[in-house]
């Protein structure tokens, strides 16, 4: 087991790693889809067989606890699982035949077959606040295997030792299973990673972390000779909007829930709710106060993390337009960087929409605003200057009068749109969207979470007249790996 933290990755090392990923690349790309899918298997396999010891581990470098570590974990090997059986099916390839058409009314069709392959070697930055779901093995490493593209895995800071070890379990499954030398690499240090985002063998990079740290990494892959692609998750404020009805139906189960949603995991996800938007009248920011009386605070991550969460805050709190409605239990001899308790700051909604651009800002950890409205078009203005958020949240009832505009406002601005409900919590599955419009993400088309995360690491390719032999075998008129297919029609199956 690593006991001393790993140095950063030198030029020499870092040439080695990008030379062998970029050698694994055609055989990794080129493997069956039923054997990669084993290969995920086993990696997490070994990973749930390592549970004993990843899991402390975590909980050292963290300070998540083994319960929270435990689920997350099980939650990554599930993930690594469910894109195993989406390989297995061949839904990656997203083939398509349009045979030869003389016919055809456009002009005659030649042999058209389509067919998407893997990008080619990919960095992945892995995330402080999920050591193991969006870390090592997480999200943007399992889809990118599962896509067939090498991985060159840039570890974390905040959780050195279990990268190392969590690597080790990781390249070691995948040698058992036959994979060839450089699928998966582990490396570290900032600047080493900045060095492969620019080298010419990586061909796509993905990211989760702060607007800072994505927006450089950005700029970086597509100010290449090369552009790239860096899918970057980079924060969101995750609006809740909730209507006077909903408060006459469920008002004590919406404020529980809120403080239960922005406080979890000492408001360490990238969802967690930082505005609650609830009609002036009601009352809801007293006895918000009441609920959050006397929580005490959590340890976050690290020292670093919980520096930047008081910085924001304070800023925040200072800014003449908003008002400290409740912090909980926190000695006053707290250190600077100690566990802060979690916190509500108020302000209206007009002075939010006035001051969007001092306002509007994440603040990575255990505090939120409570924004009060006095008519529903303070609501639509809000909504509409919202930058790109992960998710938006409205709780309210079907029949109260505006809440299908602003539903309709809210499509532009989020990757997801909640009803009834709480942001923090990511399902794992074929329809989740985990990304949204920027700043959210670097790209709005993409998920990080689920089986539709593959797609971000393949690219469509088109044979044209080219002889059955030499197809790839997806494309073949046998179809002898039983993919999904979707056949083009010709013009007289049309009827044109």
């Amino acid at each position: 087991m690593t006991t001393i933290p790993p140095q950063d990755t030198d030029e020499v090392e870092l040439e080695r790693l990008l030379a062998q990923a970029a050698a694994a690349a055609g055989p990794w790309g080129d493997i069956l889809p039923s054997a990669r899918a084993e290969a995920l298997r086993a990696v997490a396999d070994a990973l749930d067989a390592s549970s004993a010891e990843l899991v402390p581990l975590a909980d050292r470098e963290s300070h998540l606890g083994a319960a929270r570590l435990t689920g997350e974990l099980a939650r990554t090997t599930f993930q690594l699982r469910l894109l195993a059986r989406e390989i297995a099916s061949g839904e990656l390839f997203h083939a398509i035949v349009d045979r030869a058409d003389q016919a055809w009314p456009a002009g005659p069709r030649p042999d058209l077959r389509r067919v998407h392959r893997p990008l080619g070697p990919v960095v992945v930055f892995a995330a402080s606040n999920f050591p193991f779901a969006f870390s090592t093995a997480g999200g943007d490493t399992a889809s990118a295997l599962a896509a067939g593209c090498p991985v060159l895995l840039k570890a974390h800071p905040g959780h050195l030792q279990l990268t190392a070890r969590t690597g080790d379990v990781v390249a070691a499954a995948l040698a058992g299973s036959g994979a060839p030398v450089g699928t998966f690499v582990v490396f570290y240090g900032d600047e080493a990673g900045r060095a492969a985002v620019q080298d010419p063998r990586i061909a796509a990079g993905a990211f989760t972390g702060s607007l800072q740290g994505g927006r450089s990494l950005f700029d970086l892959a597509v100010s290449r000779p090369t552009p790239i692609p860096f899918y970057a998750e980079m924060g969101s404020i995750n609006p809740v909007f909730v209507t006077q009805g909903a408060l006459i139906a469920r008002r004590e189960q919406i404020l529980s829930g809120y403080v239960e949603s922005f406080t979890l995991g000492a408001g360490q996800f990238c969802t967690k709710p930082g505005l609650l938007v609830v009609p002036e009248s009601a009352g809801v920011g007293e006895d918000l106060a009441a609920v959050l009386a006397g929580r005490s605070g959590t340890t976050m991550l690290n020292d670093r993390i919980a520096h930047g969460h008081r910085r924001v805050r304070h800023r925040l709190a200072n800014h003449p337009a908003v008002e400290v409605l409740a912090i909980g239990s926190e000695p006053a001899d707290a250190a600077p960087d100690g566990p802060p308790a979690p916190a509500l700051l108020r302000v209206s909604a007009a002075g939010l929409v006035r001051y969007a651009d001092e306002l509007l800002e994440e603040c990575f950890g255990p505090t939120s605003i409570v924004v009060t409205y006095t008519s529903w078009s303070e609501v639509l203005d809000l909504a509409r200057a919202l930058a790109g958020q992960l998710t938006a949240t409205v709780h309210a009832e079907e029949t109260d009068p505006g809440v299908g505009e602003l539903l309709r406002v809210l499509q532009d601005v989020a990757g997801r749109i909640l009803w009834n409900g709480w942001p923090t919590g990511v399902s794992v599955t074929w329809a989740m969207h985990h990304g949204g419009p920027y700043p959210a993400t670097s790209s709005p088309m993409y998920t990080s979470v689920g089986t539709s995360a593959i797609d971000r690491f393949l690219r469509p390719l088109t044979f044209q007249s080219v002889p059955e032999a030499l197809l790839p075998p997806a494309l073949r008129d046998a179809n002898p790996l039983g993919v999904p297919r979707r056949e083009g029609a010709t013009a007289a199956e049309l009827g044109l």
